[in-house]
């Protein structure tokens, strides 16, 4: 039975992983379909404006934290090798470093990047757009299923 500081280390990595699968939700539900119903300036713009502001230190600290969280989860977890839960410590963590922090990395903020360098007014934005809205929606599901997926996963550790 997980207990004690490492309790509050579990329950707090269900919570934070579980805000950010949240948050990546959102996007992929209904933020990217309102975004990609605009005209693709107004989109591209608005976009940009919302990559600008996730960089405050509210999502900042969710988000970072929560892969600092998975990380000393997983440290502990090798440390103590407990006797239950610790394939699901495990794949919790891994669930959330790759699948979430990771594709972020490497998948969306590239795009991202992209975007922010083009006028929105110009033709070369508009015939992005698409192509955008499609890559960074689909990665962005990923990241949603894994963060869910790591918060489940840690959730079952404590049962």
């Amino acid at each position: 039975m997980i207990d004690g500081p490492y309790l509050a280390l579990v329950v707090s990595g269900v919570l934070a992983t579980g805000l950010v699968a949240g948050v990546f939700c959102g996007f992929s539900t209904f933020v990217m379909r309102g975004l990609a119903a605009l005209p693709p300036a107004q989109g591209i713009a608005a976009m940009n404006a919302i990559n600008v502001a996730a960089v405050a230190p509210a999502f900042m600290i969710l988000f970072l934290g929560s892969a600092v969280l998975c990380a000393v989860i997983s440290v502990v977890t090798f440390v103590l090798w407990p006797d239950d839960g610790k394939v699901e410590l495990l794949l919790g963590s891994a669930l959330y470093l790759f699948g979430a922090f990771g594709l972020t990395v490497v998948a969306n903020v590239p795009r991202n990047e992209t975007l922010q360098r083009l006028d929105p007014g110009t033709g070369e934005a508009a015939a992005y757009w698409p192509t955008y809205i499609r890559e960074w929606t689909f990665w962005n599901h990923l990241r949603t299923i894994a963060s869910a997926a790591a918060a489940l996963v840690y959730a079952l550790a404590l049962t």
